[in-house]
């Protein structure tokens, strides 16, 4: 039902997951260096639940181990801005910088979801988070640092799916359903997914486990139906001398 992609000398384009590093350097770098740290933070993050050692954590502790994750990617603009990968970020201002305008982009976007979309899961699922916290609009401010990390990982991920489908396959009718449906499915099994994960954190319950499964992770899922296409098409002609501004960024 798709037809492969064809280049300028009617042969086949070369399908990936990943920015083309020639002329994406930018968006290259930055989804490399994601990648990279995302099993790190897995890795460490599932010491503390496998172990319990949350077990001995106070509002200040959640608050300082969830940052202290979040800071590699918060971080690397600043200190790192190669990421590795010979960014070009290295030759930007800082507020100019593609990783910058990505951190903030996430940022924005996982604040919207933690203090005004999670509310969905208090008021009707009877969510609600019982470890010693510093709270705004009763949402513990370390979910904020956490979800920075988790976030930049899922919408890294769904930009390598995304991407692999328009590399691959010619524009058309058929590719939008195929889009569509990627964005849809993913959407729904990474909400699916962080519910199931975070089952076993005692401190994070619902009135009805089943229900936050099943129709809550659709509705959570509903929020990365926005976010997915969202961030893979953000700031796109950054390496081709047409990024966007930090208003523009932001808003």
């Amino acid at each position: 039902l798709q037809t492969p992609r064809k280049g300028e000398s009617n042969y086949s384009t070369e399908s990936t997951y990943l920015p083309d590093p020639n002329k994406q350097p930018s968006k290259y770098a930055y989804e490399m260096f994601a990648l990279i740290y995302t099993p790190i933070w897995i890795f460490l993050f599932g010491i503390i639940v496998v172990f319990q050692l949350y077990e001995d954590f106070d509002a200040f502790t959640y608050n300082t181990v969830l940052g202290v994750l979040a800071l590699p990617l918060v971080l690397q603009p600043l200190l790192f801005p190669s990421a590795g990968f010979n960014s070009p970020d290295k030759n930007r201002s800082f507020w100019e910088r593609y990783s910058t305008k990505a951190n903030v982009w996430i940022a924005v976007y996982s604040f919207i979801g933690n203090y005004w979309y999670t509310h969905y899961f208090y008021s009707v699922l009877k969510a609600e988070y019982t470890m010693p916290a510093t709270r705004l609009n009763n949402v513990p401010i370390c979910m904020f640092f956490a979800t920075h990390f988790y976030f930049t990982t899922y919408h890294v991920f769904s930009n390598v799916l995304l991407r692999k489908v328009i590399t691959t396959y010619e524009a058309g009718p058929m590719r939008v359903v195929l889009f569509a449906g990627v964005i849809l499915v993913f959407s729904y099994f990474t909400a699916f997914m962080e519910t199931l994960s975070i089952s076993s954190f005692p401190y994070y319950s619902f009135e009805d486990r089943d229900m936050a499964y099943t129709v809550g992770s659709a509705f959570y899922g509903i929020y990365f139906f926005v976010s997915f296409p969202g961030f893979y098409s953000f700031d796109q002609e950054v390496d081709s001398g047409k990024p966007i501004n930090m208003w523009n960024t932001v808003v």
